[in-house]
C-alpha cells in the first residue's frame, strides 16, 4: 500500500510546475516522531522525523528529498519552531502566530485573572461528585442544556473560548450550585463563584474570541493548501473583529489592541516583499 501511494504521489507531484506544501510536526504513541507534507494537489506524505537537533537543517533536506527532482518548490507553510528556510521560500504557520497573539492579549492582568478564576471553578466541577451532580439537577430545573463545564488547556487551541461559552451557557445553573449550602460550603462559595465584572468581561470577549476561532479554523482545513488565505484572513481580523469599539470595557478594548499589535509584529501584514509572495497570492 505504502509503495502505491508513493508511486500516485510521484506521479500527480511530476506534473506540477510549482508545488505549495505545508508540514507539521507529530508524535505517535510509542514516541517515535513522523513530519508531515499536504501538496497544493491535496496529496499527503510522510517520513520518521530525521535523528537530529538541529531541526531546520534537518526538516529542509528531507522534505527536499522528498520532491527533489519532481517539482520546484513555490511556497513552505511549516511549524514556527522548526521552519526551513534553506533554499525554501518560508512562512510562518498562520494558526500558530495567531494563538501566539491571542495568547499576549491573556497575559493582560486584567483578563488573565478572569482565566484563572473561570478555571478554578470548572476545576471544582470537573473534581467534585456531589458539584457535577447536582449542576446535571440544576440545569434539568431550569432546562439548561445538560453539558459538562469544559477546561481550558495550554496547549489546545481556543481552549479558552470554548471554556468561556460553556461557562456563559450554564452561568446560572453553576451560580445556583454555589449559592446553595446543601451541595456547596460557604468558604468554598465565596472562593470560586465570580464576581459580576468576571462574568461581563467573559461575555464581551466571547463576540471576539469567537471571530479569532473562526480565524483559525478557516487557516487549518486539511483539504486544501490555505496559505492564498493568510493575508484575507489577517486583514479581516484587523480591519473588523480587533478594532475598538464605542461603549465596550477597558478590558476588551486593551485585548483587542494587543492581540492586534503582536498579530501585526509577528505577521508583517504590510510588508509589500511578503504579500508579493506568488504562493501567497495564487
Amino acid at each position: 500500500m505504502h509503495a502505491d501511494s508513493a508511486a500516485s504521489v510521484r506521479r500527480n507531484v511530476s506534473k506540477a510546475e510549482k508545488v505549495a506544501i505545508t508540514t507539521d510536526a507529530w508524535t505517535a504513541l510509542n514516541t517515535e516522531s513522523f513530519h508531515r507534507g499536504l501538496g497544493n494537489e491535496k496529496r499527503s506524505f510522510s517520513f520518521p522525523n530525521p535523528d537530529s537537533r538541529h531541526a531546520r537543517e534537518a526538516y529542509s533536506r528531507e522534505s527536499r528529498r522528498c520532491v527533489e527532482h519532481r517539482c520546484r518548490p513555490l511556497g513552505f507553510t511549516g511549524e514556527n519552531h522548526c521552519l526551513c528556510s534553506r533554499q525554501w521560500d518560508s512562512n510562518l504557520c498562520f494558526a500558530h502566530t495567531l494563538q501566539l497573539a491571542i495568547n499576549d492579549g491573556f497575559k493582560l492582568g486584567a483578563i488573565h485573572n478572569v482565566v484563572g478564576a473561570a478555571s478554578r471553578l470548572v476545576s471544582h466541577f470537573h473534581h467534585s461528585a456531589i458539584a457535577t451532580q447536582a449542576l446535571k439537577l440544576k440545569q434539568k430545573q431550569q432546562t439548561l442544556p445538560e453539558h459538562r463545564l469544559m477546561q481550558y488547556c495550554r496547549t489546545r487551541w481556543n481552549s479558552i473560548y470554548d471554556m468561556f461559552e460553556r461557562l456563559q451557557e450554564q452561568r446560572w445553573a453553576v451560580v445556583a450550585v454555589l449559592s446553595d449550602m446543601v451541595y456547596t460550603k460557604l468558604s468554598d462559595a465565596r472562593t470560586l463563584d465570580l464576581v459580576d465584572d468576571s462574568w461581563d468581561a467573559i461575555e464581551e470577549l466571547l463576540p471576539v474570541l469567537r471571530s479569532l476561532k473562526c480565524g483559525t479554523t478557516a487557516l487549518c482545513g486539511e483539504s486544501e493548501v490555505s496559505i492564498s488565505m493568510v493575508y484575507p484572513v489577517t486583514s479581516t481580523l484587523l480591519s473588523k473583529h480587533l478594532i475598538s469599539t464605542t461603549g465596550e470595557s477597558t478590558k476588551v478594548s486593551q485585548f483587542k489592541t494587543t492581540v492586534s499589535e503582536s498579530l501585526k509584529r509577528r505577521l508583517a501584514p504590510e510588508d509589500t516583499e511578503t504579500a508579493q509572495k506568488v504562493a501567497l497570492v495564487a
